[in-house]
């Protein structure tokens, strides 16, 4: 049974189709790639699935459950955490501040409890901070969680922003572009990052990438969208030699 399925997916705006009957099966413990040119429609797809968009046809199941039209926060809670393109911290926070927000959904104590501060709410508070501190252990981070978010370079910038959104407790985890900016070496602890997050945690992992190195390189299986279609779906060795794929990029080796 597929984690998520999407079937006939549209959406448009103004007019124009952003995404045109997409379909898209992500299986559990699947790491799966979305590629394609600029403006293929790729981030329209990210924002339909978590909730920034309405579709305006099609069904988005996600364990089961048709959860097309949800706001962004109900989506978390049931299971889907996402990273974004252009790095969204809370740039005058901490570190351990930005992971600590995560971890709120789902607080130990009651709101009364929050204002009068009863023990109940320094218990919980304990709890998320030892939380926190573990998820940022897991990305290097713990010996910077009392530095401001914006001061960090790029990369561990990036490794935050992954941190705060596994501190969700997804079963499906959505990247979008998590290289960009990232040079070589980076890119490539990347990579083993990803495969220890969907093989330590049995995450299921869809992401974006314009680095083919990073796409080829860890995902099993990946869809290529363009004009807003899909006009592949295969194994990375399939997506590579396929000559339609060839043609969408202009020439580009993917």
């Amino acid at each position: 049974m597929a984690l998520l399925k999407i079937n006939n997916l549209c959406k448009s705006f103004g007019g124009l189709s952003a995404v045109l009957n997409f379909n898209m099966e992500i299986r559990e413990n699947e790491l799966i790639g979305l590629i394609g040119p600029n403006g293929a429609g790729k981030t329209t797809v990210f924002n339909l699935i978590t909730g920034v968009y309405k579709p305006d046809e099609g069904e988005i199941i996600f364990k089961g459950e048709n959860i097309g039209g949800l706001p962004p926060y109900a989506i978390c809670k049931k299971g889907i955490a996402r990273t974004f393109q252009n790095i969204r911290l809370f740039n005058n926070l901490t570190v351990l501040e930005n992971v600590k927000i995560a971890l709120h959904k789902d607080v130990p104590y009651s709101l009364p409890a929050a204002v009068v501060r009863f023990g109940s709410f320094y218990k919980g508070e304990a709890k998320i901070e030892e939380e926190a501190l573990k998820w940022l252990s897991l990305f290097n981070l713990d010996y910077k969680k009392d530095e401001i978010a914006s001061n960090l370079p790029y990369g561990e910038q990036r490794r935050l922003e992954i941190a705060r959104a596994l501190a969700t407790h997804p079963t499906l985890l959505i990247l979008d572009e998590p290289a960009a900016g990232m040079n070589p070496n980076e890119t490539l602890e990347l990579m083993e990052l990803i495969r220890r997050l969907r093989d330590e945690f049995g995450l299921s992992i869809l992401l974006i990438e314009h680095d083919m190195s990073l796409v080829m390189g860890v995902c099993e299986r990946i869809y290529v969208l363009d004009y807003g279609q899909v006009i592949a779906e295969g194994k990375p060795e399939e997506i590579r030699n396929n000559k339609r794929v060839i043609e969408a990029y202009l020439g580009e080796e993917v």
